[in-house]
């Protein structure tokens, strides 16, 4: 009976420091709709489109014309003439466009007397994704206007059109998109991104709830509301915050696969257990980091690489399977590479709580970690003997 009540003398203690720290609701509940906001709205088309690309034309000829007008029909591409390779070079360089696009002189003429004209692509790399998209789709052109061009000369051979798609096109690929079909970045990126930001606001503001305990010299009046419990005091301290955590997890996925129909083949209802895995797994991290560090700056420091790191971990812009083998385990010491392996097999592919039990396992092993500095933050709050700044 006394552990209840020392557990609800805590929690009270707790909720009344957050109504009087306004810091705690903004940096978790401002920075979760800031960002919720800014991706869903930022990302909201999908795909770039309309992306600059220049055209030099030193053939103009009916074929180049046609070219550049197919070219300009793409979602993807708006061209951009120019009357020199100069002017066009230099606009390339600047960044007006994301690639350029050179056909030369005399290519009509090359195509009919069956000789083979050069076609130069220029693609600006520096901006990765609108070159790279830029890219793909004048590669798409020139191959599809060079099956053209070969059909017309075989079928001025007298040749039948199976005849020559068989040569043109001997193998057709049947290539299917899972999980992101219109290849949407937004649910590329959002679906990890957000699950991210709630790790890192999880991970820093409770090493800042356990950290302020230490900085205004409260430890002790902390202990003394949990009956000079550690243990009492930590878990009425946490209780409050994994409430929020979750609720806030629950309500982006709410959003992401409810209102915004992001892909969800699977159960929501297995993200929801996921997002608390996640928030939990967190707490464990950021009570370990403030256990060996008792510094609340230092330890914020800490805490900020290490979220920071967990977006390059996880495996979901670069995969941590390509990463050299001395790097490549530590992406298991990120909760968020878990998540990220969670939500494909759930979301993705379907395979329910059987496909990703491994993860959640892996996910709950993080509960450990504070066993190991539990002493060393009880002694920090007793003797509160570490700087506070």
């Amino acid at each position: 009976m006394d552990f209840m009540n020392d557990l609800k003398a805590v929690m009270r203690r707790e909720l009344r420091l957050m109504r009087q720290r306004p810091v705690y609701l903004l940096a978790s509940v401002g920075v979760m709709a800031f960002c919720l906001l800014f991706f869903l709205t930022f990302l909201r088309e999908g795909m770039p489109s309309e992306l600059p690309v220049g055209v030099v034309d030193m053939d103009n000829s009916s074929l180049s014309r046609n070219f550049i007008r197919q070219i300009d029909a793409t979602p993807q591409c708006r061209t951009v003439g120019f009357d020199s390779y100069t002017s066009a070079r230099k606009a390339l360089q600047t960044g007006e466009i994301n690639a350029l696009f050179v056909i030369p002189d005399g290519m009509y003429a090359d195509v009919l007397s069956g000789r083979q004209p050069v076609l130069a692509i220029y693609a600006n790399s520096l901006y990765f994704v609108g070159g790279a998209l830029a890219y793909k789709d004048l590669m798409a052109m020139a191959n599809l206007s060079s099956g053209a061009v070969q059909r017309e000369l075989l079928r001025a051979k007298g040749m039948s059109d199976r005849e020559i798609m068989g040569m043109i096109q001997p193998i057709v690929t049947d290539f299917h998109q899972i999980g992101n079909v219109t290849t949407d970045y937004g649910v590329y990126l959002t679906n990890v991104l957000i699950p991210g930001i709630l790790e890192m606001i999880t991970i820093l503001v409770t090493v800042y709830a356990l950290g302020s305990e230490l900085k205004y010299g409260t430890s002790r009046h902390l202990l003394g509301k949990a009956g000079g419990s550690m243990t009492v005091a930590m878990t009425g301290k946490l209780i409050p915050y994994t409430i929020l955590f979750t609720t806030l997890g629950i309500v982006c996925d709410f959003i992401l696969y409810g209102w915004a129909g992001f892909p969800m083949a699977g159960s929501i209802f297995n993200m929801f257990l996921g997002t608390f895995l996640l928030v939990l797994s967190c707490e464990a991290v950021a009570f370990f980091i403030i256990g060996l560090l008792p510094v609340p700056r230092l330890a914020l420091s800490i805490s900020a690489l290490y979220s920071v790191l967990a977006f390059s971990m996880a495996g979901f812009t670069f995969p941590a399977e390509a990463l050299p083998p001395y790097i490549r385990g530590l992406a298991a010491v990120f909760p968020l590479r878990h998540y990220y392996l969670m939500y494909v097999q759930e979301a993705i592919f379907a395979s329910g709580f059987e496909g990703w039990y491994m993860q959640a396992i892996y996910m709950l092993l993080f509960l450990f970690l504070p066993v190991f500095v539990h002493r060393r933050l009880e002694r920090a709050y007793v003797l509160q003997n570490f700087p506070r700044k």
